[in-house]
């Protein structure tokens, strides 16, 4: 079976004149993905994944061929971090923890977050000023949070987020993209007292609840699911951190689309106003203009916050012709398949309409939650939050984007880099 190709002088060229223009490691891969029939490894030192897309590519990664694929990979950060978090975790193990977990993250349940939602935003829109300028990518990670913790967990996250922002931020660094990996094997000096602290305050959420009378959240769930408290801490941290990153990519993202397209801002509002009459959104769906959902959608394709998805090869794996060997890192690149202009008109432009009236695509050309049996677990949870949190802001506040020129930074999630300014002004009722 052929190897993958060599990156010939000309491909090398643009690689790095599209790294040094965009600033982001994925302007250089749309190179090599477009130029080397979607599939190359990645040329760096002690780190040379194979990097496959497109939609028969992602039909093998997460259905057909899974069963040759591991999630869990020793010694990478996030396995680390989580320990046995649903998310790194095979077979019987991860099926068991997701039973537990799946119910409250599904439609079903949603209704009962709303108030919670809607009340986590109006809060901390409460402490702008008018004519204040912001940044969305902090402040949808302060609601995002608040949510998060609020409907998961059951716990008021307002006096203690103040004093926790700062080893979130630095777990969730420990997790994303650096110098370790080409160098597994350097040390993670700085990030052992940030995790230690947030596993101090999680274990504290478990004992007291421990101690009170049952709630019916996810906490509850797990609990009587008979899990020991460190079976419970990695749970309940896989939900904080991928939960909430996920969540606080897709709404700064969102609002900096909005703002570069103000004239789709002013038909959001005039669908608003006519389903809502002034009132707050009541459910998680079935109000919502049509249109809302595909900014979210087109939002999603354009800057998936989970822009990739990695695999250990278990079982030698064979995609259009090339064959990836046991024991490699493979990975199915969302951000390049969701950017292909084989399946999609002017990939890189934002056209809400692709959704629109019932419009289809192929079969996993669109996987900003992956998909198959491990899907996003809260998938669900995450479009019902950001339909609402994004409804709310636009039917109380303007937003005026100060700063139109962003890169994508490849962190944990995908995120808007330098942030997401906007002045905000409240709306006179």
């Amino acid at each position: 079976m052929p190897e993958p190709q060599y990156i010939d002088s000309e491909t090398l060229r643009l690689v790095l004149k599209n790294f040094a223009r965009e600033r982001s490691p994925l302007a250089a891969m749309q190179v090599l993905f477009t130029r080397m029939e979607r599939f190359f490894q990645i040329p760096l030192p002690g780190f040379k994944a194979y990097v496959v897309g497109g939609p028969q590519a992602n039909r093998q990664v997460l259905v057909t061929e899974r069963n040759k694929l591991l999630w869990r990979s020793q010694g990478d950060p996030v396995t680390t971090l989580l320990h046995q978090g649903v998310l790194v975790v095979d077979g019987q193990e991860h099926d068991d923890y997701r039973s537990v977990m799946e119910p409250l993250l599904a439609p079903a349940h949603l209704p009962n977050y709303v108030p919670q939602i809607l009340h986590h935003v109006d809060r901390v829109a409460s402490t702008w000023t008018d004519g204040q300028t912001v940044d969305m990518l902090v402040e949808s990670r302060r609601i995002a949070l608040l949510i998060i913790m609020d409907t998961l967990l059951s716990v008021d996250f307002w006096d203690d987020l103040p004093r926790m922002l700062k080893p979130i931020l630095k777990t969730i660094k420990y997790i994303s993209p650096g110098a370790w990996i080409v160098f597994p094997k350097l040390p993670r000096l700085g990030y052992l007292k940030s995790i230690q602290y947030l596993d101090q305050y999680l274990f504290g959420i478990i004992q007291a609840r421990r101690n009170t009378e049952p709630i019916h959240d996810l906490l509850g769930h797990l609990i009587d699911a008979g899990l020991d408290d460190e079976r419970i801490r990695d749970q309940i941290l896989t939900m904080l951190i991928a939960g909430h990153d996920t969540s606080t990519a897709l709404l700064a993202w969102t609002f900096y689309l909005l703002g570069k397209n103000p004239e789709m801002v002013s038909r959001l509002e005039t669908d608003l106003d006519e389903k809502l009459q002034g009132q707050p959104p009541r459910t998680p769906a079935g109000w919502q203009p049509p249109l809302l959902d595909e900014v979210i959608k087109e939002t999603l394709r354009l800057y998936p916050p989970i822009h990739l998805g990695s695999r250990r090869v278990a079982e030698s794996i064979d995609i259009d012709g090339h064959c990836v060997p046991v024991g490699e890192r493979l990975i199915y690149s969302i951000y390049l398949t969701h950017r292909d202009p084989d399946i999609w008109e002017e990939p890189d432009e934002f056209k809400p309409e692709r959704f629109a009236h019932g419009r289809k695509q192929p079969p996993f050309a669109y996987v900003p939650f992956g998909g198959g049996p491990r899907a996003c677990i809260g998938a669900a949870f995450g479009q019902a939050e950001a339909r609402l949190v994004i409804a709310r802001l636009l039917q109380t506040y303007q937003f005026q984007l100060t700063n139109p020129k962003v890169h994508t930074h490849m962190g944990a999630t995908l995120e808007p880099r330098p942030g997401v300014f906007m002045q905000v002004r409240r709306k006179t009722t």
